[in-house]
């Protein structure tokens, strides 16, 4: 008896497993898409090459490099003096001397990479962005460092160097990737552009 019940038992089971499983009116829930951060590299922790014996998560290394060749773009953009580029919105920053500059240009560096790192899936605590609201840092009358209105025409052109670091940091164009870190951009055109 206690065998029939087992092999009944067992029976059933396997039955409601099978009819379970071949239920062609539910539909699998679809596997969550990683976040950007994730696919930057998430939370991995690689060395740092500027900083000699550090760790850093790669998600966030990858997007301080984007950054840095961001950065890099807008300053050859300024000294080449070609008429529509972004000079007067960096001008304050730009205009500080000494050693203080390239400590405030590495802030904002730090500012932006915190940043896009906790807006695109970071979690962990040191990538907290604490800046301003996006308004209030683009808008002069609120950040002395801002030295003009952004219009769309800047952001633009943000938007395509933001694109060409991308590029030149192993995001191609025609990636999914890509598509995602373009869409947190254009999010972001509705605060940012004030002129």
């Amino acid at each position: 008896m206690k065998i029939y019940s087992k092999i009944t038992l067992s029976v059933l089971l396997a039955a409601s497993l099978i009819s379970c499983s071949n239920n062609d009116d539910e539909t699998p829930e679809p596997a969550a898409k990683p976040s950007i951060y994730e696919r930057l590299g998430g939370t991995k922790m690689v060395s740092d090459p500027d900083n000699s014996g550090q760790m850093i998560e790669q998600g966030r290394l990858s997007f301080r490099k984007v950054v840095n060749s961001t950065i890099g773009l807008i300053v050859a953009d300024i000294q080449s003096n070609a008429s529509g580029n972004l000079q007067a919105h960096f001008a304050p920053l730009l205009a500080e001397t000494g050693t203080t500059q390239s400590t405030n240009i590495a802030k904002l560096s730090d500012n932006l990479t915190d940043f896009f790192s906790y807006n695109t899936g970071g979690t962990n605590s040191v990538n907290i962005y604490s800046g301003l609201s996006m308004s209030a840092a683009h808008d002069p009358a609120k950040n002395p460092r801002m030295g003009t209105k952004s219009s769309n025409a800047d952001y633009t052109k943000f938007e395509g160097y933001v694109g060409a670091a991308a590029n030149a940091n192993g995001v191609a164009s025609n990636t999914e990737l890509y598509t995602d870190i373009v869409a947190v951009l254009e999010s972001l055109r509705a605060p940012i552009v004030q002129k």
